[in-house]
């Protein structure tokens, strides 16, 4: 690739993301059109033109240029997690885990990984698993106990004793 165009690449993607911080996806995807078909995006406008299409609520569109995405960086936990929470979206519970088992490939250190997949574990009621990832993501993050309580995924298993006694909740 050209210096020039990586400099127009990057000045584009610097706008997106701009779009994108103050709310405004639209935007953002018009931008990003400015470079053409999605096979000449590089993994970083991929994942921003997913983000958009994701903060719009169109979660199916989303997967598509975060799945071109993954494959071009398949160590980008973001892309992963992004791919996750649109999977869950879409009513795909086994494509959202398997994003995060393979974000907890790439990275088992971060608290958010084992948070989510916690949760939709427990959506697919594999309890036993659903509390070693949420014990992980407290062990990592205590303050991952604050969104708990308001939690809608952790419903099924909200008055389980060993629920209970990890999140250290009294009744």
């Amino acid at each position: 690739m050209a210096v020039r165009d990586r400099i127009r690449l990057r000045r584009v993607q610097t706008q997106a993301e701009g779009y994108l911080e103050l709310g405004m996806p639209q935007h953002a995807l018009d931008v990003l059109t400015r470079l053409g078909d999605l096979s000449n995006f590089n993994s970083h406008a991929l994942c921003l033109w997913g983000e958009a299409l994701q903060t719009m609520d169109r979660f199916a569109d989303a997967l598509i240029p975060l799945s071109r995405a993954a494959k071009l960086a398949p160590d980008n936990i973001h892309i992963w997690l992004a791919m996750g929470w649109c999977h869950k979206r879409t009513g795909d519970i086994d494509l959202a885990i398997e994003d995060l088992e393979e974000a907890l490939a790439v990275d088992s250190s971060e608290a958010i990984i084992h948070y989510n997949l916690s949760c939709y574990l427990c959506l697919v009621g594999d309890k036993s698993r659903a509390l070693f990832h949420l014990g992980e993501a407290l062990a990592i993050d205590p303050e991952y106990r604050d969104l708990i309580e308001k939690e809608k995924d952790f419903d099924s298993i909200r008055s389980d004793p060993e629920f209970l006694q990890l999140v250290k909740i009294i009744v």
